[in-house]
């Protein structure tokens, strides 16, 4: 079986800890590395990780003595990354039981493919949530590189990923002023060495606690917007400069940036959310004066079709 390292970069998250390494560790997956990267966390987070690693020889622990950022510890993972494959799992979070083999499986039997990306699923403690099915097999879907980036172009999230870790090599770091859409922006810049394979089981299960990133999300939606147009643009503006020049994805990317933000404003403001309401409709009306005379009624056409079930098939 190829090896993998999963990278848990962790801060103030003792409380979540065990039971985040404990879901990578029950994937059954012997050639295993957990690296367990500290953050200078001031609760009980080290001795949470010592622990673990006493109780486990795959598990590795990096201390920083001083709060370097949270993507400074992506790119730490992806330097000391080494194994046939890589993953980043937050402390905060879970592996899906099972997803890490069937990724792997699926990657070793499709060499053209440079990752893989499952579902995320949101959830609060207590809840009950389903994982992969032993008696089920995945279904997965193979685009290209330029038909993933089309599809991310449509769809304002990104989602958790099994990666060739010489893929991740050459797509290079995380990038600092990315803060908030750094995933998407890596996962469009990693479509650029191959092709992606995507299943609708969930990889993964973000815990949702109150204090962690994505409790922010959909908070402020003009300020989401405008971070996933970060994204967007240094990736069409660098690594895929070819494809905004070819296939015009960049000019899809802020069409739907612009069709979310008008849509979503007309609706805050029927709900009496006049604040937000005009801050989406200022960001639409900024990058699109046309919306002024003609709705992007073309955005909820190709929203309606992109939520109708699409055709997968069972891995062969």
């Amino acid at each position: 079986m190829a090896c993998i390292d999963v990278v848990v970069p962790c801060y103030q998250y003792g409380r979540f800890l065990r039971d985040c390494v404990y879901s990578i560790l029950n994937q059954g997956i012997d050639d295993l590395r957990i690296l367990i990267i500290d953050n200078a966390s001031t609760d009980d987070s080290l001795i949470v990780a010592r622990q673990l690693a006493e109780e486990d020889r795959r598990i590795e622990i990096i201390q920083h003595k001083h709060n370097l950022g949270h993507i400074a510890s992506l790119n730490e993972g992806v330097d000391l990354a080494h194994a046939d494959y890589f993953t980043i799992v937050h402390a905060d979070d879970l592996s899906a039981r099972g997803s890490l083999k069937a990724a792997i499986a699926f990657l070793e039997q499709h060499p053209n493919v440079g990752f893989v990306i499952g579902k995320e699923v949101l959830f609060k403690d207590g809840e009950i949530f389903s994982e992969f099915s032993k008696d089920k097999e995945p279904q997965w879907r193979i685009f290209s590189g330029p038909e993933f980036v089309a599809d991310r172009c449509r769809k304002l999230f990104a989602g958790p990923a099994i990666v060739r870790t010489a893929i991740q090599k050459r797509a290079g770091y995380y990038k600092e002023k990315l803060f908030f859409t750094c995933d998407i922006e890596m996962l469009l810049r990693l479509a650029t060495f191959g092709d992606v394979g995507e299943t609708l089981m969930p990889f993964g299960y973000r815990r949702l606690h109150g204090s962690n990133l994505a409790n922010l999300h959909q908070v402020d939606r003009a300020r989401d917007l405008q971070e996933f147009e970060a994204a967007y643009v240094s990736f069409f503006e660098n690594e895929g400069s070819l494809l905004a020049k070819t296939t015009q994805l960049d000019q899809v990317a802020r069409d739907n940036l612009v069709g979310s933000a008008y849509w979503w404003g007309l609706r805050d403001l029927t709900k009496g959310k006049l604040h937000t309401g005009k801050r989406l409709l200022s960001f639409a009306f900024a990058r699109s004066k046309k919306i002024l005379i003609l709705p992007p009624i073309g955005f909820l056409i190709s929203n309606f079709l992109s939520r109708r079930p699409k055709q997968v098939f069972p891995d062969t």
